[in-house]
C-alpha cells in the first residue's frame, strides 16, 4: 500500500484519528515509507480497535484511485503533507483541530515560510484596493509570505500585490485543489503557481466549494501565519472570522483603519476597539516580525526619499487616500484646471497617482 492511500485511510477513521497520526510520527521520526510493505503489522504498532480496523480496511480502493492517480499527475507539482510528517507547518500544528491532511499544489516549502494573512471584503473600495496591494507588496519584499483566500475583492488583490515584485505569497481554499474556486481567480492561481507560490486545501481535491467549508478554511489561513491584517471589512464580513480564529490561536491581529463614514471600514475599526494593532505604514508590521525576517532595509530606504523630489509636491500633498475631485485640487493650490489637468496627467504616468471615481488618489507614499 502507497503511503498516501495509507493516509487516506486513516483520516477516515472517526475519534482518536490525530493521536493515531501522532503515533505514526512517533514511529517514523524521518517520515513514512513511500510503499508499506506490511500494512497489517504497522496497524497493529498503532494500536488500532477492532471497530477502526474494520473501517480502515472496509472502503474500497477505487475510493481511493481518482484521488491517487490526481496526486501522481506530473503537472502542477502536488503534494500531500499529513500531520506526522516532519515538514507540516509548525504554527499550524500549534492550532486547535488542526488539519490532518493538506492537500499542496506548487512550492510545499513555503507554509513554513514566515507568512502574514492579509484578508479583507469581497465589497471593496478604491482605498481598500490600493493600500491591500501597496501593503502586500511591500511585506512581500521584505520577506513575508502573503497568506490570503484567492476570494474574490481583497484577498485576490493582496496575492497580487505580493506578486508584483515578485514576492512570495500562498492560497488556501474552501474547495479541492482540481475545483479551485472561485472560477474567476482561475489565472490568478496560476500566476501564483508560476511564480513559485502554493495553493493549499485540507479538502479532497474534487470536492467542491460549498459555504460551510469557508470558515474551516479561514481557520488554516490565521493558523498558518504569524499574524492576520486585516485590509478592509465590514462589520458583517467573513474577514472577522480570520481575525477572531487569529485571536482565539493567540496570533496577532492588524488592522487598516479607514474613513469613519466608511461602512467598509467598520469591522476594522471595530477591531481596533478591541485591541488589534493599528497599521499606518509597512514598518508597523516588520518590525513586528523583525527576528523572523532577513531586512526591512527596503521599506526603510523607501521612507527616506526626500519628498523634494516628487513631481510637483504642492499637488502631491493635497492628494490623499480619499478621491479628491479636480477643481478642489485647483482650489487648494490655486492653480488654472487646465494647467492642473496637465500636470495630474503626468504624475500619473510617473505612478504618483491615480484616477478613480470621483477624482484622484495616491497610487503609493513616498
Amino acid at each position: 500500500m502507497t503511503k498516501y492511500e495509507f493516509f487516506l485511510r486513516i483520516s477516515m477513521l472517526g475519534y482518536g484519528k490525530q493521536a493515531i497520526f501522532d503515533r505514526i510520527g512517533q514511529l517514523f521520526a524521518c517520515g513514512l515509507p513511500n510503499i508499506i510493505q506490511d500494512v497489517s503489522f504497522l496497524l497493529d504498532k498503532l494500536r488500532l480497535n477492532d471497530a477502526q480496523l474494520v473501517q480502515f480496511y472496509q472502503t474500497s480502493y477505487l475510493h481511493f484511485e481518482p484521488i491517487l492517480e490526481w496526486l501522481n499527475s506530473p503537472t502542477p507539482q502536488k503534494h500531500l503533507i499529513a500531520y506526522c510528517d516532519s515538514d507540516y507547518p509548525l504554527l499550524l500544528k500549534q492550532i486547535c483541530s488542526p488539519p490532518l491532511l493538506l492537500f499542496v499544489l506548487g512550492n510545499r516549502q513555503l507554509l513554513n515560510s514566515p507568512q502574514l494573512a492579509m484578508v479583507g471584503s469581497r465589497e471593496y473600495s478604491d482605498y481598500g484596493a490600493q493600500w491591500g496591494r501597496y501593503f502586500a507588496g511591500e511585506l512581500a519584499i521584505n520577506g513575508l509570505t502573503i497568506t490570503s483566500g484567492l476570494a474574490l475583492g481583497i484577498d485576490a488583490i493582496c496575492h497580487r500585490g505580493a506578486l508584483d515584485v515578485s514576492g512570495y505569497t500562498i492560497a488556501v481554499l474552501g474547495s479541492g485543489l482540481a475545483q479551485i474556486a472561485p472560477r474567476t481567480n482561475l489565472n490568478l492561481a496560476n500566476e501564483i503557481l508560476m511564480k513559485d507560490g502554493a495553493i493549499v486545501s485540507e479538502f479532497l481535491p474534487f470536492e467542491k466549494a460549498r459555504s460551510v467549508y469557508f470558515p474551516r478554511r479561514n481557520r488554516i489561513i490565521s493558523g498558518l501565519s504569524l499574524g492576520t491584517f486585516v485590509i478592509e471589512a465590514s462589520e458583517k464580513s467573513g474577514s472577522l472570522i480570520t481575525a477572531r480564529y487569529a485571536l482565539e490561536q493567540n496570533r496577532d491581529v492588524f488592522a487598516l483603519p479607514g474613513d469613519i463614514d466608511n461602512q467598509n471600514c467598520s469591522g476594522t475599526h471595530a477591531l481596533i476597539k478591541q485591541g488589534a494593532y493599528l497599521v499606518s505604514q509597512p514598518t508597523d508590521i516588520l518590525e513586528h516580525y523583525s527576528g523572523y525576517l532577513s531586512t526591512i532595509n527596503r521599506q526603510a530606504s523607501r521612507s527616506n526619499v526626500d519628498s523634494h523630489n516628487i513631481l510637483y509636491p504642492d499637488i502631491f500633498a493635497v492628494i490623499r487616500h480619499q478621491p479628491t475631485p479636480v477643481d478642489i485640487i485647483a482650489l487648494l493650490v490655486d492653480i488654472p484646471i487646465p494647467e492642473l489637468t496637465s500636470k495630474l496627467l503626468e504624475m500619473e504616468l510617473a505612478g504618483l497617482i491615480i484616477t478613480v471615481t470621483g477624482g484622484y488618489i495616491r497610487n503609493r507614499t513616498i
